[in-house]
């Protein structure tokens, strides 16, 4: 047999068998299809790029909206927090305040019983108006003159009790009904009447903070010869300065830092203009205040009131310095004087601040200022004190 014979017959045996049982020729044609490619084509390659691609864009973007959630969770928990730390906060201050009046009230009452003092009246309710209306809804603003309402006064025999009943004299040698009714008034701390009571204690009967605006100028002023006028102006001056000082107080008690240094010089220095101001007060009460410091403090509570608090400040530089030459340095260096010496005297107003009470009352009516340009502020900031 030939080569070319010895070939064909082995083809056909290779044949036949490729052309065996079907099972086996589809179980190698599906292990051939299964097989992993040992090349891919670029297209293939691009498209598993991207599917990998967009699967880790959406775990990183899964990943950041957990994040984002956590993060307004913890947000939430925190404005929650703040808010019941400051409910905390103001019932606290509310609770303070009120221990602290409590305590103000029984050392009055004590100073009263150790001094033989009548006793004070209970304190009014603090829902009164707001604007400084007594909680009877009275207009008291003719209480104090002569020609009093009688509507608002009291019997003779009721007066005697009610006098008695405080420990006061029923009559005094001399004395009208009239003085006897604003004498029980003085007593009662004008409790009797439901005012409302400020942080320094007068016998003037306070006014509406409507009716609170004192003459523009100098010139508006009432003379000394109209009682009832004057008297009234005393009305207005000591209810500002009583509104200012209360606003104070509640402004220190709603800070609620009185552990910190800042706080306490805070309280010292309202404390301070509340107690250096009673003199003052006791002037307006006898209506014995000097023209001159009458008239500034009428500019300076007109300006503050307008808040034009910078004009209010020279008021009270124009009071307290004033005009006069002051010295510096040296004036007298041998036996002969310094030329024109005698100017350094006679200053306008320049002998005001020598006195030590009414240095601390002026002092306390720019304190006051200072506080009043904070509390109620100018529409114009130019008008802002430095």
């Amino acid at each position: 047999m030939d080569f070319a014979a010895l070939m064909s017959k082995e083809i056909a045996k290779a044949k036949a068998a490729g052309a065996g049982p079907g099972a086996g020729g589809e179980g190698a044609a599906a292990a051939a299809a299964t097989a992993t490619p040992k090349f891919i084509s670029r297209r293939e390659a691009e498209a598993q790029r991207q599917a990998a691609y967009l699967a880790e864009q959406k775990r990183l973007e899964e990943e950041r909206a957990a994040k984002a959630a956590l993060k307004r969770k913890r947000e939430e928990d925190a404005i929650e927090e703040a808010k019941a730390r400051e409910e905390k906060k103001r019932r606290l201050a509310e609770e303070s305040r009120a221990r602290r009046l409590a305590k103000e009230a029984e050392e009055e009452r004590a100073r009263r019983k150790r001094l033989g003092l009548p006793e004070l009246p209970p304190t009014p309710s603090e829902s009164a108006d707001k604007e400084g209306t007594p909680a009877s809804g009275i207009d008291d603003s003719d209480l104090d003159d002569d020609d009093d309402d009688k509507a608002h006064d009291l019997p003779d025999d009721e007066l005697t009790s009610k006098l008695r009943a405080l420990g006061e004299p029923a009559f005094l040698f001399g004395e009208s009904h009239l003085s006897r009714l604003r004498r029980y008034r003085k007593a009662a701390g004008l409790g009797a009447l439901g005012l409302p009571m400020g942080p320094i204690t007068t016998s003037l009967l306070p006014v509406a903070e409507k009716d609170m605006k004192v003459p523009a100028s100098s010139a508006e002023i009432p003379p000394a010869t109209d009682r009832k006028a004057r008297r009234y102006l005393f009305r207005q001056l000591a209810s500002y300065f009583n509104m200012v000082l209360r606003e104070w107080e509640l402004a220190l008690v709603k800070e609620d830092n009185a552990d910190t240094f800042a706080g306490q010089a805070a309280r010292n220095a309202m404390v301070q203009s509340k107690e250096t101001m009673r003199p003052l007060f006791r002037k307006f009460e006898k209506g014995d205040l000097e023209k001159d410091i009458l008239e500034a403090i009428v500019e300076i509570v007109r300006a503050a009131q307008e808040r034009r608090y910078v004009d209010a400040n020279d008021g009270y530089l124009r009071l307290s310095i004033g005009k006069a030459a002051w010295p510096i340095g040296v004036t007298m260096v041998g036996i002969h004087e310094r030329s024109a010496r005698e100017k350094l005297h006679d200053g306008e107003r320049g002998h005001i601040m020598g006195g030590e009470v009414t240095r601390k009352y002026l002092q306390s009516i720019k304190r006051c200022l200072t506080f009043a340009q904070v509390r109620w502020p100018p529409e114009d900031i130019r008008q802002l004190m430095g």
